[in-house]
C-alpha cells in the first residue's frame, strides 16, 4: 500500500457532506485526499515518512475560497496605504494621512482607502481644500470604503492635468461646486484619470506585494480565490497575470487563483486568456462587468427614485441593451458571466439580461452569477433559482456603514430586501460567500461572523430573518464557492479524490458562542497538499 505524506487526524471534523463535525482521519498522497475514515482505517497508509498531525480542540474544515478579491489590490492595502475606517471626520482623515505621508517620506504618491461619510458626524462629502491644508507638495487619493469613489487633493489633480474643462467618464463623474470648481472628488471611472497615475509600479514591486499577500492569505486559511478584474479602481491587471505566473512557475502560488477578466465586445482577446490559463493554481473562470455602482454615492441602480434625492434612481454603465447583447455574446461563447449589481433595479436588468441570453442560445449550465445584490426587489427572489444564477454575498459589507446609510436613500415602497442572503438560500438557489477584499477584511471567520450576527457597524441588528447557521456560513465559503468555479469535483469539500485543501482551526465553532468566532485562529492551512502555514505554537510541538 502506497503510504500518506500527510496525516490530519481530529475529533472535529466538519467535512462539508454534512451539517455536523465528526471524528476523521483524513489521508494526504502528494496532492490529493487518498482516505476519509477513522484512525483504524487510515493506520496502515501511515509509514516511517508519514506526518501525523493529531488534532483534539481544534476544528479541521475545506480550505476557504473567497468567490470575490480584489488581489492586487488588496495587496497595497496591506502594505501601501493609510487605513482611514476609524476616522470620524474630513479633518481626521487629513490628519491621519499627513502621519502617514510623514512616516513615507520617499512615496511620490500617498494612497489610502476606508473613510465613510455616512459615518462622520455631518455625513458631508469631504473637499480637497481639507487635504491640502495637510499635504499642499505630494498628490493624494484615497478611496471611500467602498472603493467607488474617491478623494484627492490639489496636488494629485494638477499632477494627472484634469481641470474643470476635463470631460466626465461615459460613467462616473469628476465632483464640482455649484461654481463648476473642483471639489476633489472623482466618482466610478473618473477615479481611473488618477489611478492611471498612481498606479506605475515596477514589476518588482508587484511580486513582492503579491508574495506578502499569498502569505497573508495561507496564515486566513484561505486556499483559493476569485479575482475580479475590471474597471478603474486597481492597478492594470494584465500586469498581475505576469506576476501570477512567474509564482506558479517558481512554485510558491499557495492561493488558487481563478480570474475574471472585464466583460467586453472582444470575444477573441477572452478566448486567448482561457486558453493561455488553465491550471490547478491558476486558471481563467469567466468574465465580470459592472451594472451600476453604490448606494452611498447615489449611483447604485434603483427601480425608482432614491428617497433623498428624488432627481435620481442611480446610474447604469451601458444602456440595457447594450448589456443584453454582451451578455448574449459571451453566453453563446460559453463563458460563466459575472454581474456586479447593487440595486434592485441592477439586479433586475441582470437577470432580464441572463434570462435573454438562455432564451435565445438554448440552455446551458451556465452559473452566472451577481455580484452583492445588496437590495432586492421580493418579486425577483425565485428567479435565481428558476434561472440557476448565484447569489455572491459579502456579509461583511453588513457591518461595513450604519443601516441608515441604505434606509435612508431607499423608499420602503420600493419593498427593498437587504443583502437578501437566507430568503435566497430559501428558494434553494446556490448563494457564495467573498468579502471583496480589500473592502473587507481578507478574514472568513469574520465573514462567517458577520452573516450569523447581522449588524451594522454601530452594532445595531440589520434585517435578523436573514441570518443563517454556521454550517450554511461555512459552506458558502468552501463548498458552493468550488461549484460556482466549475471545481466541485476537486474543491470544497473533504472527500476521497479531492484536493487536499483544508484548515485547521483553534476552536470548535461548533461548540462555542457567535462572539467567539472573530477571535478564532487558523493555526495550520494546508492548499495543494503541503503546510503552507502553521501558527508559532503548531510549529513548536
Amino acid at each position: 500500500m502506497v503510504k500518506a505524506d500527510l496525516v490530519l487526524s481530529g475529533n472535529h471534523v466538519f467535512t462539508g457532506l454534512k451539517e455536523t463535525t465528526e471524528k476523521a482521519s483524513i489521508a494526504i498522497i502528494n496532492n490529493k485526499i487518498a482516505a476519509v475514515g477513522t484512525l483504524e482505517e487510515i493506520q496502515p497508509m501511515i509509514g516511517e515518512q508519514t506526518i501525523v498531525h493529531q488534532f483534539e480542540d481544534e476544528l479541521i474544515v475545506p480550505g476557504f475560497q473567497d468567490f470575490h478579491v480584489h488581489f492586487m489590490m488588496g495587496s497595497l492595502v496591506q502594505n501601501d496605504m493609510v487605513h482611514l475606517h476609524d476616522s470620524e471626520s474630513a479633518e481626521e482623515a487629513a490628519k491621519m494621512t499627513a502621519a502617514y505621508a510623514e512616516s513615507r517620506p520617499n512615496e511620490e504618491w500617498i494612497i489610502g482607502l476606508g473613510w465613510d461619510h455616512t459615518s462622520w458626524q455631518h455625513k458631508e462629502l469631504p473637499h480637497k481644500e481639507v487635504l491640502d491644508r495637510y499635504i499642499p507638495d505630494r498628490p493624494v487619493i484615497l478611496f471611500n470604503a467602498e472603493v467607488h469613489y474617491a478623494w484627492i487633493n490639489s496636488k494629485a489633480i494638477e499632477v494627472c492635468g484634469i481641470t474643470k474643462d476635463t470631460p466626465d467618464p461615459d460613467y462616473g463623474k469628476i465632483g464640482k461646486d455649484e461654481k463648476g470648481e473642483l471639489t476633489g472628488l472623482l466618482f466610478e471611472d473618473a477615479v481611473g484619470y488618477v489611478t492611471e497615475f498612481a498606479y506605475r509600479f515596477s514589476e518588482e514591486k508587484r511580486v513582492s506585494l503579491i508574495k506578502g499577500l499569498l502569505k497573508e492569505a495561507a496564515k486566513y486559511g484561505v486556499t483559493s480565490v476569485n479575482d475580479l478584474f475590471g474597471g478603474n479602481i486597481g492597478p492594470k491587471q494584465e500586469e498581475d497575470l505576469k506576476v501570477y505566473s512567474q509564482l506558479e512557475e517558481q512554485g510558491i502560488l499557495t492561493t488558487r487563483i481563478h480570474f475574471y477578466p472585464e466583460l467586453q465586445k472582444d470575444m477573441e482577446e477572452a478566448n486567448r486568456l482561457k486558453e493561455k490559463y488553465q491550471s490547478d493554481k491558476l486558471t481563467f473562470s469567466g468574465l465580470k462587468q459592472f451594472i451600476d455602482g453604490v448606494v452611498t454615492s447615489h449611483t447604485a441602480y434603483l427601480l425608482d427614485s432614491y428617497k433623498d434625492r428624488p432627481e435620481t434612481a442611480g446610474d447604469l454603465t451601458k444602456k440595457p441593451e447594450e448589456i443584453k447583447q454582451l451578455v448574449k455574446q459571451a453566453d453563446k461563447h460559453g463563458f460563466q458571466i459575472r454581474f456586479h449589481a447593487i440595486g434592485n433595479g441592477a439586479v433586475r436588468l441582470a437577470l432580464d439580461a441572463f434570462e435573454e441570453a438562455k432564451r435565445e442560445n438554448g440552455q446551458r449550465d451556465a452559473r452566472h452569477v451577481i455580484e452583492h445584490v445588496e437590495v432586492l426587489h421580493p418579486d425577483d427572489v425565485q428567479r435565481f433559482r428558476e434561472l440557476g444564477v448565484i447569489a455572491s454575498f459579502q456579509p461583511s459589507h453588513v457591518a461595513l456603514m450604519p443601516k441608515e446609510a441604505y434606509t435612508s436613500r431607499i423608499s420602503e415602497q420600493q419593498q427593498p430586501l437587504y443583502f437578501p442572503v437566507k430568503t435566497i438560500m430559501d428558494t434553494e438557489a446556490t448563494i457564495t460567500f467573498g468579502t471583496d477584499f480589500p473592502v473587507a477584511p481578507l478574514n472568513p471567520l469574520l465573514g462567517i461572523y458577520h452573516a450569523m450576527k447581522r449588524i451594522d457597524l454601530n452594532g445595531q441588528s440589520w434585517e435578523e430573518s436573514e441570518k443563517i447557521s454556521l454550517a450554511q456560513a461555512i459552506k458558502a465559503y468552501t463548498t458552493t464557492p468550488a461549484y460556482g468555479s466549475f471545481r466541485e469535483n476537486e474543491l470544497g469539500t473533504i472527500e476521497e479524490g479531492k484536493l487536499a485543501d483544508m484548515v485547521v482551526l483553534n476552536k470548535n465553532l461548533f461548540e462555542n458562542s457567535i462572539e467567539m468566532i472573530p477571535e478564532t485562529e487558523v493555526i495550520m492551512t494546508i492548499m495543494d497538499g503541503r503546510v503552507v502555514y502553521a501558527s508559532e505554537k503548531e510549529l513548536a510541538k
